[in-house]
Parts: C-alpha cells; sequence; structure tokens
C-alpha cells in the first residue's frame, strides 16, 4: 500500500475548479507528477489493463496523465492542469463530472445502507429505481448489472430463453463490450480484440453492414444493434432503416436488442436513440430488450437491461438464478442512478443536446481540414486525416478526445450535455489549431 502522503497530496496542486474553465496548463503535457504516477501505475497494473504509456526514461509513449479532481465539463490532472474533457469519462458523466445532486444522493445512502445482497434481499432503492427505469423506458421488466457489457449479455441470455435459439445477428463497427458473450458481438477491431479468445466464443455470431442488408432471420435468436454507433464512429443509420431491422426480426421471430449504453439518456438529442425513429404505426420505435448503462449511474458503475414481458417471462420458466451476482442492485448506484435520472429529465438536457449538437456540428464541418462529421447530438465524430496525432495535439492544448472508427480516422466527441456553448466554441478553435 502506498503511505498516508501518497493518499493526502496526490494532486493537491491549488486547484480551483469551476466546472466550465477554458483549459489552464501550469507545466508540460504530461508534468512530471503526471510522469511519476504513471511509471507506478505501469509497475502494478496488468498490462492488459491499459496501453503502456511511460519509456524507461521517463519519456511517455504516448502522451497521458493521471487525473485527480473532476468538475462539470473539467478535470484537473496530479500537476494541476486543468482540461475541458470532451468524452464526459466515456459518456458517464453526460450530467457532468460530479453533479451535486446526484454526490449527494451517494453520500446520503453511503450512510445509511452501502450494500445489500444481490438476488437474496433487496433494498427500497432498488425498487425504487427499477420503478422509475420502466416507467421512462415503457418497458415493464429489469435486470440491474454493474456494467454495459453485462447489461448486453444479458439481453443476449434472454434473447436465447425467449426464442430456444442461439444465433445472433450483429454489425460491423459494433463495441458491445468485451467480456465473453458481447466480444463474440465485436464488430469493432474484431481481429485485434477476438483473436486470442475465438477459440471460447462459438461462432454464434454473424456479422451484418450497418445501415445495410439484413442476412436471414429464420433461425436468429436477436439482432443486436447500437442505435447510433459509438467506438465504430459515432455513426447514425440512414432514416428508416432501424424500423426495417424491427420488421424484419418481427416477421423472423428474432429478438431486437437496442444496446443503448452509450447512446442513451439524452446524448443523441432524443431520450434514447432508437426513439427518435417511428414504426409503421407512427409511434417511436421500441425494442424487445434494451440496454443502459454509463449515464446511468452518474459516475457509479450501474447499468440495466430492460424487456417487454414477454421477452423477460423466459427467465421465469428456470429454477434458480440463471443470472446474478454480489453486487446485484447495489443500493449507492441506485441511489446515484435515481439523482441522475432525475436531473436528465428535469433539466431538459436532452433538448439541450439535440440543440447545441445541432450548432456544434455546423461550426465543425467549416474548421478547415475536417472532411466530415457523424453522428446526432451531442454524439459527434469528426472525420480528418491522422485521428491519432490531432488527439495528441488536443491534449496538449488541454482538451480530452478519443479517436474513433474502425481504422481510427474520426475524433470522437461526447461531452457532458451540460457543457457551455463557450467551451464547445473553444473545441472548434482548438481543433482548427490541431487539423493538418
Amino acid at each position: 500500500m502506498g503511505d498516508a502522503s501518497d493518499m493526502i497530496t496526490a494532486g493537491k496542486r491549488d486547484i480551483d475548479l469551476t466546472g466550465e474553465a477554458l483549459p489552464v496548463l501550469r507545466t508540460a503535457v504530461p508534468g512530471p507528477e503526471s510522469i511519476a504516477w504513471l511509471q507506478r501505475l505501469e509497475a502494478t497494473e496488468c498490462p492488459g489493463s491499459t496501453a503502456r504509456r511511460v519509456l524507461r526514461d521517463g519519456r511517455t509513449r504516448r502522451p497521458s496523465i493521471l487525473w485527480s479532481e473532476a468538475l462539470g465539463s473539467n478535470v484537473a490532472d496530479v500537476d494541476g492542469n486543468i482540461y475541458v474533457d470532451l468524452c464526459a469519462g466515456f459518456g458517464v458523466a453526460s450530467i457532468g463530472h460530479r453533479h451535486p445532486a446526484v454526490v449527494a444522493a451517494g453520500k446520503a445512502q453511503l450512510d445509511r445502507l452501502p450494500h445489500a445482497m444481490g438476488d437474496a434481499f433487496a433494498d427500497v432503492r432498488r425498487v425504487m429505481l427499477m420503478e422509475a427505469l420502466s416507467r421512462l423506458t415503457g418497458m415493464p421488466r429489469v435486470m440491474l448489472v454493474t456494467s454495459g457489457s453485462e447489461a448486453v449479455e444479458v439481453a443476449m441470455k434472454t434473447a436465447v430463453l425467449a426464442t430456444g435459439r442461439h444465433k445472433i445477428v450483429a454489425f460491423r463497427g459494433a463495441y458491445h463490450g468485451l467480456s465473453i458473450a458481447p466480444l463474440a458481438a465485436l464488430g469493432h477491431q474484431v481481429e485485434q480484440r477476438q483473436g486470442p479468445f475465438r477459440a471460447m466464443l462459438g461462432g454464434a455470431v454473424t456479422l451484418a453492414p450497418f445501415g445495410g442488408a439484413l442476412p436471414d432471420l429464420s433461425d436468429v435468436a436477436a439482432v443486436l444493434v447500437e442505435p447510433v454507433q459509438g467506438r465504430g464512429g459515432m455513426r447514425a443509420p440512414p432514416p428508416g432503416w432501424l424500423a426495417g431491422l424491427r420488421a424484419a426480426a418481427r416477421s423472423a421471430g428474432a429478438l431486437v436488442i437496442h444496446d443503448e449504453v452509450y447512446c442513451g439518456l439524452g446524448r443523441t438529442g432524443s431520450l434514447f436513440a432508437g426513439g427518435a425513429e417511428r414504426d409503421a404505426a407512427g409511434k417511436p420505435l421500441s425494442p424487445d430488450l434494451l440496454c443502459v448503462g454509463k449515464a446511468l449511474g452518474g459516475g457509479f458503475p450501474i447499468a440495466a437491461c430492460l424487456g417487454t414481458d414477454a421477452a423477460m417471462a423466459a427467465w421465469s420458466s428456470n429454477a434458480g438464478a440463471l443470472h446474478t451476482q454480489t453486487f446485484l442492485g447495489n443500493p449507492i448506484g441506485c441511489a446515484m442512478a435515481l439523482a441522475s435520472l432525475d436531473v436528465i429529465t428535469s433539466e431538459g438536457l436532452t433538448a439541450r443536446a439535440a440543440d447545441q449538437g445541432a450548432r456544434w456540428a455546423e461550426a465543425l464541418v467549416g474548421v478547415p481540414g475536417v472532411r466530415g462529421v457523424t453522428g446526432r447530438g451531442l454524439m459527434l465524430g469528426v472525420v480528418v486525416d491522422d485521428a491519432p496525432t490531432v488527439t495528441a495535439r488536443m491534449l496538449q492544448r488541454g482538451w480530452l478526445v478519443l479517436p474513433c472508427g474502425e481504422h481510427s480516422e474520426a475524433i470522437g466527441l461526447t461531452p457532458p450535455l451540460t457543457i457551455s456553448s463557450a467551451l464547445l466554441d473553444g473545441a472548434v478553435a482548438a481543433l482548427a489549431e490541431c487539423v493538418g
């Protein structure tokens, strides 16, 4: 264990975060404290968790920093540098980092009951969260889990139980997580990520072109789709494609799974990206199973698979708990998720994402060297030459972004839905300096 001074002094650089400040850089990026901590990280962390960052002489293989504090749209590192997080922590901080309502809910629950007993004994927050999710989505049944990847796994299991079939159709560019079942449905960097584990994956998944023609679904349990792809390049499908997918699946007796872990809860300018499209009756498109996560917990690891009565009834025909875990419906996570959902709905963040995203996309298209902008709302991909290099240049200026797309052809932008217009304009100016 580290000594007490580590815990007391790490990142204490007289930082005063406002939550909406432009970048303030006090050292080179990375600074000496970040490099020192990154060296310690590499000495202990499994190399499979993150790419190696630090060379033996203390230089970094690629720019990286060590976070110490965050608020709103800002992140501070251990050197006291302040950044603007245009990733929202992989979409988790949709309502901003450390939202006071979510923090207060978590602290209050921690003082009362930090843990219940999974599938054996629930608590009231778990019931309240499932009721809130059901009201919000129109899905009557909920299974709570700890990650988006697990939510997708539950959805895939549900489809197998409900249909008696074992095949899944997913899409090129898809990213549903890297645990075994979602890994089998991976359509993003497939050879790199599936290769060592292919013998474990079973060959039950067929990949189809996203936005293109569907294969025969007659023996398929489910079609698994991100209504707007995230890691695959922040890509929305052509209008009408999702509705056609749903109709084809229904005709074949297959279920439809919407993975809205990344694109859901307001990010794309509609509460759920799939719901922005209408079915043949003119109603918002509704899947059989819906996966949510990331933004759900406001910073706490919690996710959910929601489904129709017909789909979820398949679990009741089996004795025992076929899918459970020790931390199922953790009370702190449930309390924070309830607060997070309240902020998203009461503060009008979905409409804000639509308005700000449209304005921002128009400005980004006008940046010299930008070859296109994909996505919807505040889930945008900016297509540029050599996105990894542009990413590194943006970090040097205090802007946190990541590449996306099968060949890292774009810069992914998923900032907090609360981000100010001034910071969005600043990001455009920074990008203009970094492209080309």
